[in-house]
């Protein structure tokens, strides 16, 4: 049986960037310690949530850098896998929301720059970040592993890319929460939020984990509420709304058997899936 335990990192971040990054780090150690294969951090885990506002002045970093040489090390010192949440990365003139990966000799194995960008209230990221244009799944010695960032989350076509390109266990660093002065005139955001993952996770056969942050910052109230699926959309752990590390053991295997006894992939039916590309 294949088994991986993967650890998700839910933090809260400050103004103090090298702060954040050695809490990262620690909570690193926390969840190696524990036993996992394979870590996860939040979205932007270095820096605040700035693009809640609009015009504020915040300095993007190139990769290598600070930030990914510490991840590098991080992963080679814990022998294990990293996806680094993610970074404000500056490169060629743009400016992208980036995740990394590290297998655990601390070698960057991927990176992916976030390819759905919202643009609401209390979420400007279209003034800040280009968009990416592609999907990054890595094959790793534990796991195929998938990325994407918080608003792809809502894209069941990310996910289903994702699946098709090898991935067992889509990961989502995340920033979401509850924007002071909006009503959740729709329903329950997180209970949205979760569920239409549960489904990424049921309709693909794949592991699926959300890495969210805690806290408040400025007027939005980050939920916390880290959780991992399994490929049938059973909860194997879920967190409260503090900093914590979760360290949870996923059979990989029951992908291939539910696979093997629904056959969601290969029932797929591509010739009349022309309008999803247009």
């Amino acid at each position: 049986m294949r088994k991986v335990k993967l650890g998700l990192i839910q933090m809260r971040m400050t103004e103090d960037r090298n702060a954040n990054l050695s809490k990262a780090l620690s909570m690193i150690r926390e969840a190696g310690g524990r036993g996992a294969d394979i870590v996860c951090l939040p979205e932007l885990f270095n820096s605040p949530y700035f693009p809640k506002e609009h015009g504020v002045e915040v300095k993007a970093e190139t990769i290598p850098g600070i930030a990914s040489e510490a991840l590098s090390g991080a992963a080679r010192e814990n022998r294990l896998i990293i996806v680094g949440g993610s970074i404000y990365e500056a490169s060629g003139g743009r400016k992208y929301n980036t995740s990394i990966i590290f297998d655990s000799d601390g070698v960057q194995i991927g990176k992916y720059r976030k390819v759905h960008l919202p643009q609401d209230a209390g979420f400007y990221e279209r003034d800040y970040f280009a968009h990416g244009r592609s999907y990054t799944v890595v094959q790793t010695e534990k796991a195929g592993i998938g990325v994407l960032i918080c608003f792809d989350q809502w894209f069941p076509e990310a996910a289903r890319m994702n699946r098709l390109m090898g991935a067992e266990m889509l990961l989502y660093p995340t920033a979401i929460g509850t924007v002071s002065g909006i009503e959740q005139s729709e329903g329950n955001w997180q209970e949205a939020w979760e569920a239409v993952q549960r489904g990424h996770a049921v309709a693909n056969s794949m592991v699926v984990a959300a890495v969210n942050r805690v806290g408040t910052e400025g007027g939005t109230s980050f939920w916390g509420g880290s959780f991992i699926y399994d490929q049938f959309g059973t909860l194997v752990a879920r967190a409260d709304d503090g900093e914590r590390v979760v360290v949870a053991e996923c059979d990989l295997d029951l992908g291939m058997d539910i696979e093997e006894g629904w056959g969601f992939m290969k029932s797929r039916r591509p010739d009349t899936y022309g309008r999803l590309s247009r």
